[in-house]
């Protein structure tokens, strides 16, 4: 199978052209390396097993040449800053909304079998009941969520309109090794770069607020699972792991597998920030075949193994 992974070069991305290329598959990545970066591919691109194309999802010129020799397309390119995208909207609706578009025109021209856009729950914005299926009502509460349910309906459009095999799924919030270190970043690797330093982790909150983290594998195993044939086409779901963490048992779990002898400290909320969120993924199982098989204890603790956060607590 020949693949085109977009953003292939940062987090989720290059954990999935890992797992593409072992499984044989000739893998393309296109990434503009604005917060991708050649080191999470090089080990694929050296052995050739990977090639690598910088450049920007909406070049159409170059999406027309790229997408000529593939058989399936998986869009992760985003920007997915909250923040950013509040101070810059534009430019998040030019990436997420005028690139997603440029694909998906382009998969249509050049017969792509295949098109897989990868969204976020934070469509959902807060939730009216617990946990959140692909029915639930869409909120968004930021530019960046926003530009994701746009991007959503015009896979969706092209499914209708042009017969394009279009899958989304909705992600959750995901974790792993090569996540981005940045103001950004999510609230585990935030977590982790004060362990790695000996500071206790600083919660925005009272700590009750929940989140369902889900293991970047997990992540790559759905989407996987997704390229298959034989799918429901046009289909929308639900990747998480069934579970809800509150960010308060989040802290005391990673505390406590570094072995540090700290406690949490506290901040006042965040502005926008939604109270909970739990995925139902009952779709994702009985259609895909998905289950996540990395718990969160597991998952942490290899990644606070990996980044060295127990030695940097306990010396």
């Amino acid at each position: 199978m020949r693949v085109l992974v977009t953003g292939g070069a940062g987090f989720i991305g290059s954990h999935l052209a890992d797992r593409l290329a072992r499984g044989g598959s000739e893998v393309t990545v296109l990434d503009n390396l604005s917060t991708g970066t050649r080191e999470n591919i090089s080990h694929l691109v050296d052995l050739g097993a990977a090639r690598l194309v910088v450049g920007d999802i909406t070049d159409r010129q170059l999406l027309c040449t790229i997408t000529k020799d593939v058989d399936v397309i998986v869009h992760l390119a985003a920007i997915i800053s909250v923040p950013f995208s509040v101070s810059h909207p534009l430019a998040t609706d030019r990436t997420n909304v005028v690139g997603t578009l440029c694909l998906l025109e382009s998969a249509m021209r050049n017969e792509v079998s295949k098109f897989i856009g990868v969204s976020s729950c934070a469509v959902y914005g807060e939730a009216k009941y617990l946990p959140i299926d692909e029915k639930h009502p869409k909120n968004p509460s930021s530019p960046y969520a926003a530009s994701k349910l746009r991007s959503e309906a015009h896979c969706e459009a092209f499914h209708n309109s042009h017969g394009l095999d279009t899958t989304v799924l909705r992600l959750f919030n995901v974790y792993g090794p090569r996540q981005e270190r940045n103001p950004y970043a999510g609230v585990i690797v935030k977590f982790q770069e004060r362990l790695r330093t000996g500071c206790p982790p600083v919660i925005c909150g009272d700590g009750r607020q929940t989140r369902d983290f889900v293991h970047v594998n997990d992540v790559v195993d759905a989407i996987v699972r997704s390229l298959e044939a034989g799918r429901p086409k046009g289909r929308t779901y639900n990747i998480g792991s069934g579970q809800a963490t509150s960010i308060g048992r989040l802290a005391t779990l990673m505390i406590d597998i570094s072995g540090a002898k700290l406690r949490p400290t506290y901040c006042p909320p965040r502005l926008g920030d939604i109270l909970h969120s739990q995925a139902d993924i009952a779709r994702a199982r009985k259609e895909l075949g998905y289950e996540p098989k990395v718990s969160l204890d597991r998952g942490l603790r290899s990644l606070l193994a990996k980044s060295d956060v127990t030695m940097a607590t306990n010396a």
